[in-house]
């Protein structure tokens, strides 16, 4: 399969896509699958699971439709099979109010998880802008992330790349409090 016969995108529509992406071992399974196939086999390695749990994640990634078959192979009388994403990109549906943002827990997990002596460049900055620099800033934030994503070399090791911008709930003012 050519990366030309991959769909650009694929949006979580189904319960089950959202089980699917909500696990945090199928979400650094999919991370293993974003540039390149793997077998079972590699997947458990990579990812640090055994064979059998390996299986029943991608099963469940293939089921809904995340990951497929893109070839297979003879080795030794037992048919192997690479996986991949069944798209270049998976979009989440919007939490809604209150709700969860799986991408963000999943981030969060993944650094720390990361290693501790390793490169991080980690911030957080309060910001108060108006609505056309809350815009422009978004859409600069993504045109970069879309440049270093074509920049990407499967050869290279994974650097995973996550920003959030968004205006927070109001805070309550505590009562009693004076403004």
């Amino acid at each position: 399969m050519h990366a030309d016969d991959v769909p650009e995108t694929l949006h979580v529509t189904t319960e089950e896509q959202l089980r699917a992406v909500s696990n945090l071992t199928r979400h650094r399974i999919m991370a293993v699958l974003r540039f390149e196939p793997a077998t079972i086999t590699q997947i458990a390695e990579r990812v640090g699971l055994a064979k059998g749990s390996s299986s029943y994640h991608v099963r469940l990634l293939e089921r809904a439709g995340l990951v497929k078959v893109v070839r297979t192979r003879k080795v030794r009388g037992v048919t192997e099979r690479y996986y991949a994403m069944a798209a270049g990109a998976i979009v989440l549906p919007d939490p809604g109010e209150g709700g969860p943002d799986v991408l963000m827990r999943h981030a969060v997990a993944d650094l720390e998880a990361s290693p501790a002596d390793g490169e991080r460049h980690v911030r957080m900055a309060h910001l108060r802008l108006t609505e056309g620099q809350f815009a422009e800033l978004g859409a600069r934030l993504q045109a970069l992330a879309d440049e270093y994503q074509g920049l990407s070399d499967p050869s290279l090791p994974d650097v995973s790349l996550v920003f959030a911008l968004f205006r927070p709930a109001p805070r309550e003012q505590a009562e009693g409090e004076s403004e």
